[in-house]
């Protein structure tokens, strides 16, 4: 009896024993057991998912990076290019003989002296005198121009063998200006309107004579009825008109584009403005004379290619015959080689009220400048200009 029961207590502390270690191994085999399968997926998609957003991420930088690269390289030779094509701009100029001024060239083509606008005139390197246009391709235009045509006839007299020689007939500059297109407004040339010096007399006494019949120069109240009389619409195309038909005035337009274009373009721009003007009456300008006109100055521009700040001249005869001259490459004698002419006067005289005068000119800027260079012109008396310029 005493055997059994002091055997029980062991037997009960031998089997707590047995429990316990039981217990420890299970929770051992479950921490150290292998994960299960829905686990393994979980972590594999996430660690997939952090290399595909990294190489992803990877890709863009190296593509910036990549395409910035390309944009800057490329952006650096256009900047290059423009560099040494400015360089080689001004070797040729100098060594043609062209601008070099030591001070900056002005941008207003007029001044203000003593109440009085003024045409601003410049010297260059050779002496020879010049105007700033305002423009920053095209930065200047001579004062005056020797042009010879095979249609000029000479008058005996001493103005006249001053101003003309084997060079030509000299052409004194009235006003310039920069034509725009679009609403952008952009630079297609500057344009300039030169009349002969000694026809300028011509063009003094019928501006004069309009305003007052006795005066032979305007007072500053006449010369701003004459400014708004130019500058009316119908006033100013009629009294322009007028004085190209009736004056005997030889005058020319020199043109010189800003950037590169081609006769095509010029032509076609020409073309629209002596038709636009034509369409208004059909009786003066609607017969097959003028249609084959039309023609024949469609056919001078038949040409390629006109590099910017290459010279081309319309010049209009004391008949109204127009002429078209270009400054050719390597040419030697006059400045420019006539590329044809056209008789019929009425091409001429449209084609100069399309810079002159009227409700839509070619280019506002050169309409305003050439009036005030009129305006310097009358309010000296008549006949004296030319003996300024000689």
């Amino acid at each position: 009896m005493l055997r059994q029961m002091s055997l029980r207590p062991v037997a009960r502390a031998s089997g707590h024993a047995h429990c316990a270690c039981t217990a420890r191994i299970a929770a051992r085999r479950t921490f150290t057991a292998k994960p299960t399968r829905a686990t393994e997926d979980f972590s594999l998609n996430k660690l997939h998912n952090k290399r595909r957003d990294y190489e992803r991420n990877r890709t863009a930088f190296l593509s910036a990076g990549a395409i910035a690269g390309i944009a800057s390289f490329i952006y650096t030779a256009y900047k290059l290019k423009v560099a040494l094509a400015a360089q080689s701009d001004s070797d040729k100029s100098s060594s043609s003989g062209s601008i070099r001024l030591d001070s900056p060239i002005p941008t207003g083509t007029f001044k203000t002296e003593a109440g009085e606008q003024r045409k601003v005139v410049l010297r260059d390197d050779e002496g020879r005198e010049i105007v700033p246009t305002g423009n920053s391709v095209v930065q200047t235009f001579p004062r005056t121009i020797d042009v010879k045509l095979p249609t000029d006839t000479r008058a005996v007299g001493t103005i006249e063998a001053t101003i003309s020689s084997n060079e030509g007939t000299e052409y004194t500059l009235v006003g310039l200006g920069t034509r725009t297109v679009t609403f952008l407004g952009i630079q297609v040339y500057v344009v300039g309107f030169y009349v002969a010096t000694q026809d300028i007399a011509k063009l003094q006494t019928y501006l004069v004579k309009k305003v007052n019949s006795l005066a032979t120069t305007l007072i500053p109240s006449e010369k701003e009825t004459l400014r708004k009389s130019l500058l009316d619409a119908a006033e100013g195309e009629e009294t322009w008109d007028t004085i190209l038909r009736d004056a005997g005035c030889r005058s020319a337009f020199r043109i010189t584009p800003v950037k590169d274009t081609d006769f095509g373009h010029l032509r076609d721009g020409f073309v629209r403005a002596i038709t636009a003007r034509s369409q208004r009456d059909s009786q003066k300008y609607g017969d097959e004379q003028f249609g084959e006109a039309l023609k024949e100055f469609k056919n001078l521009f038949a040409r390629g290619s006109v590099p910017k700040k290459k010279e081309m001249l319309l010049c209009r005869d004391q008949l109204g015959r127009l002429s078209v001259l270009y400054e050719e490459e390597a040419t030697k004698g006059p400045r420019s080689q006539i590329m044809g002419s056209v008789q019929d006067e009425r091409i001429s005289r449209l084609l100069w009220l399309n810079y002159l005068a009227g409700n839509k000119v070619a280019s506002e800027p050169a309409r305003q400048n050439i009036i005030n260079g009129v305006m310097e012109f009358v309010e000296r008396p008549v006949g004296t200009v030319a003996t300024q310029v000689v």
